[in-house]
């Protein structure tokens, strides 16, 4: 069983950037591949990014390449997503996922699930 704790969410102008962070309760942490979602109010959650479980290999959705990092400390059992040069667009509760591998991440075939953390971007 893993637990997934999601921070770093606020308020923050267009062009702004925050840091998120996932932390992750088990000792299995290192043996999954994570990702972060998003979700928009009224829409459908999406892929963000995914990492592997060594930190390898990253992926991007299109919409975030060039301005969001993902990265992971497997000492430390966390993930994190470095969002730069946000927009409104970007608006949305983010949630910290888990899973066997980066390419059932973006099939949302997810074991676990963060609570999620609201990040809001004002114009």
């Amino acid at each position: 069983q893993v637990q997934l704790v999601e921070s770093g969410g606020g308020l923050v102008q267009a062009g702004g950037s925050l840091r998120l962070s996932c932390a992750a309760s088990g000792r299995t942490f290192s043996s999954y591949a994570m990702g972060w979602f998003r979700q928009a109010p009224g829409k459908e959650r999406e892929f963000v990014a995914d990492i592997t479980w060594s930190g390898g290999s990253t992926y991007y959705a299109d919409s975030v390449k060039g301005r969001f990092t993902i990265s992971r400390d497997n000492a430390q059992n966390t993930v994190h997503l470095q969002m730069n040069s946000l927009t409104p667009e970007d608006t949305a509760v983010y949630y910290c996922a888990a899973g066997a591998s980066p390419r059932l991440l973006r099939l949302r075939e997810v074991f676990y699930w963060g609570q999620g953390t609201q990040v809001t971007v004002s114009s």
